[in-house]
């Protein structure tokens, strides 16, 4: 009986670290930010230090506010344009570099990601760079005599957030990529050769089905990592010009550390994290019924 019990209770020992971690850091304060989004809290306005309930005035207030739409519609056309491009040339690389000579191309694809996003962001501030800058350079190659200033200029400030992410992302997606094609079954593809299929059916019949579990999961990695953007933004933009390039999360970490307003940056930090379940839920299951079909 002694034996029994330990090889029950040893299971739940083993967990406990994680779920104790867990649970202090993610699910209080999941829980803490959910009750404090019904709560008018500013610490510099003296009648606000102490939390007033406010009900949905929060919430009222976030979405009637055209600035908070905006940085809604930036975070979105971010996740849109960076996770497919990403998801794609992690795919295609992983493809590509399959073989295993060309292991030194892996390395200097996974490279960047080595690198942290400070880091890398600091580097592309000198690619852009109006007068000296790498892009520019280039495209005086081919006529161009303007000096774009690719961060300052609110049409393409959100894109060069987007280049470098993607830079940085879409070697570590290639490594998930990589191992899941590399266990794909020979022998299937063995048949397909024999059996005249093109490439183009190879892929999108067969190698794309196979990697569908893949795929769900670098999707869900992919999109989660997109709303947590936040050091580019700092180091690259501050979130400007007049707020084209200012994310989700780095308008959380303003409202709550530079305007102290606790009751608002819980009620954001709902509404991203609802984002976030609703999207990792729909497609968990939408893989699902694929999967059955």
């Amino acid at each position: 009986m002694k034996n029994n019990k330990k090889t029950t209770v040893l299971p739940y020992l083993l967990i406990l670290p994680t779920f104790v971690f867990v649970c202090i850091f993610t699910i209080y304060p999941t829980i803490a930010s959910f009750v404090g989004s019904f709560y008018q809290h500013r610490l510099n306005v003296p009648r606000y230090r102490e939390p007033v309930f406010n009900g949905l005035g929060n919430y009222r207030d976030i979405f009637a506010s055209a600035d908070f739409r905006m940085i809604l519609q930036n975070t979105f056309v971010y996740v849109l344009a960076l996770v497919p491009l990403t998801i794609l040339a992690a795919l295609f690389f992983a493809l590509w570099l399959k073989n295993k000579r060309f292991a030194r191309l892996r390395i200097a694809i996974f490279h960047p990601t080595i690198l942290p996003m400070v880091s890398a962001a600091t580097i592309w501030i000198f690619f852009l760079t109006p007068d000296y800058g790498l892009f520019n350079q280039f495209l005086r190659l081919f006529g161009y005599s303007g000096a774009e200033n690719w961060i300052s200029n609110p049409n393409l400030a959100l894109m060069a957030l987007v280049l470098v992410g993607f830079w940085k992302e879409a070697g570590f997606y290639m490594i998930y990529y990589l191992a899941g094609v590399q266990n794909l079954p020979e022998d299937v593809y063995e048949a397909l050769k024999l059996e005249g299929a093109g490439p183009l059916t190879v892929f999108f019949r067969f190698t794309l089905p196979l990697l569908r579990r893949t795929t769900l999961f670098v999707t869900t990695v992919a999109v989660i990592g997109a709303f947590r953007a936040i050091d580019h933004v700092i180091v690259m933009t501050s979130g400007g010009p007049s707020g084209t390039s200012t994310l989700l999360l780095y308008q959380l970490w303003k409202v709550r550390f530079e305007n102290l307003n606790i009751g608002q940056a819980s009620t954001i930090t709902v509404i991203l994290v609802m984002v976030l379940l609703l999207f990792t839920i729909s497609n968990f299951l939408l893989n699902e019924k694929r999967g059955e079909k």
